[in-house]
């Protein structure tokens, strides 16, 4: 669909938006004769999507990755949830940025900078393409250049290995297709996925439905309200403030420890509301690694120190001029 068709879509009320969403989970159950679950992060969005969908099928599984990054508050709140399949991923955060790099500005520009420093000496045409941008334009931004030359590792790599992986492999497993809570309105890659595959995206490598594709954050929140439904603390509680719906808590969950679009964040943002309602995580995502004195024998005889944990994110935040 071009983009004033998803404009339209976005503009229709609520009830409407509520119908088409049954008619696009309908279709796409009975396409699969049942064989689907529905993505389920413990947020507001997945937690209306959920309820919308056993509203006509009460039977359906929902399946939640507990990656380790999610808000105490979300995890608390999936316990309280029926028919709920827990998955682990293989890697937890601090593997995946030792081993990647750690998740800023974008997935987009992310990927991109992993390209470009990762690539082979020879692969001039990626360099290239990542450095200069492709006829489309995609490519570093020119305000964000200066990352290439960061002393640390950067990558979008973290979602992929930490949460699609695992669903992925769920899937394959149990032969059952997705039902998500993405929306357009979230990011200009999911806009444009949205815009080339609609609500069921059934000629993808990966089968899945988007059937809040259309939404916006308001509708979210005016659902809640209207159906008076359930969701995590974190949130804090919905008022309405001049007709407009708003968190009195934390605005979007996700990863706690996720650094995309934090330089984008109004003040307090992400991580200086985290100081002050979670100051051991914070801590914990702040400080770098440390290495102790004491420490203990192993089975080979060999002296293994102890240490204290830690993610090392002050460095980025400081690299990138984001106040924490």
């Amino acid at each position: 669909m071009d983009n004033w068709q998803l404009q339209q879509r976005q503009l229709l009320p609520l009830e409407v938006k509520i119908e088409l969403t049954k008619q696009k989970i309908i279709e796409w159950y009975e396409h699969w004769e049942g064989c689907v679950y529905v993505s389920f992060s413990g947020g507001k969005d997945s937690t209306v999507l959920l309820d919308i969908v056993r509203t006509i099928y009460p039977n359906v599984s929902a399946v939640f990755c507990d990656t380790g990054l999610e808000y105490p508050e979300i995890r608390e709140f999936v316990k309280t949830i029926d028919n709920v399949i827990w998955l682990k991923p293989k890697m937890n955060f601090k593997d995946a940025i030792e081993k990647y790099g750690y998740p800023i500005i974008s997935k987009e520009q992310s990927g991109y900078i992993h390209d470009y420093r990762n690539a082979k000496p020879n692969s001039h045409k990626v360099r290239d393409t990542r450095l200069n941008g492709n006829k489309w334009g995609r490519g570093i931004s020119k305000k964000w250049k200066y990352l290439l030359d960061a002393p640390f590792k950067i990558s979008d790599k973290c979602c992929e290995v930490m949460k699609k992986r695992p669903f992925k492999t769920f899937e394959k497993e149990n032969k059952l297709y997705p039902i998500l809570g993405n929306m357009a309105v979230e990011s200009s890659i999911r806009a444009v996925q949205y815009q080339k595959n609609g609500c069921n995206a059934f000629n993808v490598v990966r089968k899945m439905s988007n059937p809040l594709g259309f939404w916006m954050e308001q509708d979210i929140l005016n659902y809640i309200v209207t159906h008076n439904i359930p969701y995590a603390s974190v949130y804090g509680e919905i008022i309405n403030i001049s007709g407009k719906f708003e968190t009195t808590g934390q605005r979007r969950t996700g990863c706690m420890f996720c650094m995309f679009g934090v330089h984008m964040d109004k003040e307090p943002n992400r991580f200086q509301r985290m100081k002050i309602t979670h100051p051991k995580i914070y801590d914990y995502c702040m400080r770098e690694p440390q290495i102790l004195n004491t420490g203990t024998f192993d089975e080979n005889g060999i002296f293994v120190y102890d240490i204290i944990p830690g993610l090392g994110l002050a460095k980025v935040l400081d690299f990138i001029g984001v106040k924490y």
